[in-house]
């Protein structure tokens, strides 16, 4: 989710197109939340961590 978040801020920024970037924006937090709460050992979804 990162990722993909990342990939779509730079194709948003890249051609210029505002929900791209916002998209990117709100994938890459969800995805380091995610990754954070998985870290910090807490379930995500029933899973140690949400990969």
């Amino acid at each position: 989710m990162i990722a993909l978040g990342v990939i779509l801020l730079i194709i948003g920024f890249l051609a210029k197109i505002a929900i791209l970037w916002t998209i990117g924006i709100i994938l890459a937090v969800i995805g380091l939340i995610l990754l954070l709460l998985g870290a910090l050992g807490h379930g995500v979804r029933g899973r140690r961590h949400y990969w």
